[in-house]
């Protein structure tokens, strides 16, 4: 029988100097950095002050004991390579084959070896294809007592891009297999659409945007309005928005978007109430009564104190139980009968989880371990069958104010829409912790190593993907999400994109500057994200900030995935990199929500709040003088082509407005307009690093210079956004919205 080299995704060969077990300090180092790096664990990394760092041997063996392999001791490590030498060979096929459309993408099959094997493909739509055998050799090997052979394939090259099935059938023994066989698109062709024309949008945190109508938190409503007097009053082409995902069922909830419970399915504190059909049908006192709680909240819409998302949650949840109750037409109730179908076992399993988080508390460690226990799971289900009910209801609603505030986008003018945010990870006591099984890692959060947000390094508290079971699955519960986020969504964000190349793993017990990275098959992930994308019709944006490997901008722009740019970190050795170098395939704005709006950072309010809380490593001063340093070169930038006049006030409306022309100088296809730096907020709406009881991380409502806050309504009639979406117009960016 013919055979050819491992499929893609396969263990790497061992380095022949691994195969020999040694009892030397220097030499048991040796074996476990060759172990680490056939399991994509790094043993040394490039800061971000560009110096080499070594990975601790006790963190390495912690990382890959989360990993599943035990590697303390020599034997153990021995046998671990033996182990990931046998592992492909065991399997008829591999768990996944991922492949580029136009590529030549092998496979192998293995059997008993002389013994045939017929493989065939299954299309998404149901063809039958034959791939074609390699003509290569690879000698047998025994495993477990068994002789076996390879047999290599080669993925048909006129393969449309899909999620097809690949199928292996040994007549001797009569041993079938079916693996997933997923063909991703070469380029995002959503990319492309971009080239040739600059667009600006608004970057916005939801939760602060209140208007009139709103529960003291923004809604979906909200969003839509926005949507709609930044396309029709301003000109934009998009509104990204913070992460949606959902929160804990019931206050206290986090407050963080970026640290939810799941990121598939949506966090109900967006509903709006009104919206909601079956709330025409309360009988009047009831109506009467939920316009009064409308009133009470006016006041938190128009505070500029700390955002009290607890109350507006418990308001909510109070009324949506009402409502929930209330009969439904049967056009509607159809209607929810097909998105429960269409969410399927996801959507339940979400759902159950809630209801039991709701009923023994998230955290609680009396019924977390049974959630392993499927007749406990099975029977709870049945017990709490009206709650489930209640929460996969929320998502159906959450799902129509989603798709009505994205149509209400892209009627008002917008070419993209709403872009959604994808979140790097969820909590550790989540649902999706429990719904993703062990295709999450244990063991060890992510986090970021030390640099210049941070300069003790970042936990983040979240369990990562687990690579090699990531695979296993076939990256169904990958799909499952992306598909859902992108399903009301013109484009997408993606927090963090280096982590589909790699991610900073922090075991349990060690602080976040002693973890290390673990790589993973970012053909597969990014592949995947084009696929999805490319069928949702949606940009995507990459957040490739920080510390990355050089290649990781060329991939993303060969898969037509944008990258990010901010002003304030491009910055050459020697001096700012001047915006007509930046890339086109990009989003580039001022800055980010990890910073203060603009007019903060200029002032250094980021400097003196990290000094408060003991963040820096270095001394204020010393911190102060170089971002004086940096700050000053942009300036001197702007000053030098005219856009900035000499003495002009750090915090005045006309040096955020030169900024902003500074960029619009660039050649990238997207820009983004803080909303902050729109209406002249300058509180911080997050300290990377920090917790609520150090700084309100994501609590703060959008204000003016005053101090005064800016509702929806107030959007279309605020001078300093005109003048500021005038200052983009006069470079030539958007459309003539006059």
């Amino acid at each position: 029988m013919c055979v050819a080299d491992p499929p893609r995704g396969a263990h790497i060969a061992p380095d022949p100097e691994t195969m020999h077990v040694v009892t030397s300090e220097a030499g048991a180092r040796e074996h476990l950095e060759g172990l680490a790096r056939r399991c994509g664990v790094a043993t040394s990394y490039v800061g971000w002050d560009q110096l080499d760092h070594e990975v601790g041997s006790e963190t390495i063996v912690a990382v890959l004991g989360s990993l599943g392999i035990a590697a303390a001791t020599p034997d153990e490590i021995a046998a671990a390579h033996a182990d990931l030498d046998d592992e492909p060979w065991r399997r008829m096929l591999p768990p996944v084959t991922v492949a580029t459309e136009g590529s030549r993408a092998t496979f192998a099959a293995h059997v008993p070896h002389w013994n045939p094997v017929h493989v065939w493909i299954v299309t998404e739509q149901g063809q039958t294809v034959h791939p074609d055998q390699c003509d290569v050799w690879v000698d047998p090997r025994e495993v477990d007592g068994v002789l076996v052979g390879r047999a290599t394939f080669e993925v048909p090259a006129g393969l449309a891009p899909g999620y097809h099935r690949l199928h292996a059938l040994d007549p001797v023994t009569e041993k079938t297999s079916q693996r997933p066989l997923i063909v991703t698109p070469r380029r995002l062709s959503t990319a492309d659409t971009l080239l040739g024309e600059q667009r600006w949008g608004l970057a916005v945190q939801l939760y602060s945007v209140r208007s009139a109508r709103s529960w003291g938190v923004g809604d979906f409503a909200d969003l839509a309005d926005i949507c709609e007097v930044a396309a029709s009053s301003f000109g934009a082409d998009f509104v990204q928005v913070n992460p949606l995902h959902a929160a804990q069922p019931q206050a206290p909830i986090e407050a963080s978007p970026y640290l939810p419970v799941t990121r598939r399915f949506v966090n109900p504190l967006y509903i709006r109430i009104a919206d909601i059909p079956e709330a025409s049908d309360l009988d009047k006192r009831t109506r009467k009564w939920l316009k009064g709680v409308e009133r009470d909240f006016f006041d938190e819409n128009v505070s500029a104190e700390k955002i009290k998302r607890n109350k507006a949650f418990r308001a909510k949840m109070s009324i949506l139980e009402l409502l929930h109750r209330q009969p439904r037409s049967d056009e509607r109730d159809f209607a929810f009968r097909s998105f429960r179908r269409r969410e399927g076992k996801g959507l339940r399993r979400f759902a159950t989880w809630c209801a039991l988080a709701e009923r023994y508390g998230p955290d609680s460690p009396k019924w977390s371990d049974q959630l392993q226990d499927k007749d406990f799971v099975r029977r709870k289900r049945r017990e709490l069958a009206d709650r489930v009910d209640f929460y996969m209801w929320l998502q159906w609603i959450c799902d129509q104010q989603l798709a009505a505030a994205q149509r209400a986008a892209l009627a008002a003018g917008m070419d993209i829409g709403i872009i959604a945010d994808l979140a790097v990870g969820v909590a550790r006591h989540s649902a999706d912790a429990w719904m993703l099984g062990d295709v999450l890692a244990s063991g060890a959060t992510v986090g970021a190593p030390p640099d210049g947000f941070n300069q003790q390094g970042q936990g983040w508290d979240q369990p990562p993907w687990h690579p090699r079971r990531l695979a296993e699955a076939g990256y169904g519960p990958y799909r499952d999400m992306l598909r859902t986020v992108l399903r009301h969504a013109g484009g997408l964000r993606v927090d963090h994109i280096l982590g589909l190349f790699r991610l900073w793993w922090i075991p349990d017990g060690k602080g976040p500057a002693d973890g290390t990275y673990v790589h993973y098959d970012h053909d597969a992930l990014i592949g995947i994200l084009a696929l999805e994308a490319e069928r949702a019709g949606a940009v995507v944006i990459g957040e490739d900030l920080g510390v990355f490997e050089p290649h990781v901008q060329e991939a993303l722009a060969e898969r037509g995935i944008l990258g990010t740019s901010i002003l304030w970190f491009e910055h050459g050795p020697y001096a700012p990199i001047p915006p007509e170098s930046y890339r086109e395939l990009c989003l580039t704005s001022v800055t980010t929500h990890d910073l203060p709006p603009t007019v903060g950072y200029l002032a250094g309010d980021h400097i003196e709040l990290r000094s408060r809380l003991g963040l820096l490593e270095t001394g204020e001063d010393a911190e102060r003088a170089r971002d004086t340093r940096d700050r000053d070169a942009i300036l001197g930038m702007a000053r030098q082509r005219g856009l900035l006049s000499e003495g002009t006030e750090l915090t005045d409306a006309r040096t955020v407005e030169a900024l902003y022309r500074l960029i619009a100088a660039s050649p990238s296809v997207l820009l983004g307009v803080a909303l902050v730096d729109a209406v002249g907020e300058r509180r911080i709406q997050n300290q990377p690093g920090t917790n609520a009881k150090q700084y309100p991380n994501w609590c703060i409502p959008l204000a003016d210079p005053d101090g005064e806050v800016v509702l929806v309504e107030d959007l279309a009639s605020n001078s300093r956004f005109a003048e500021l979406v005038a200052a983009l117009n006069d470079a030539g960016i958007g459309r003539d919205w006059d």
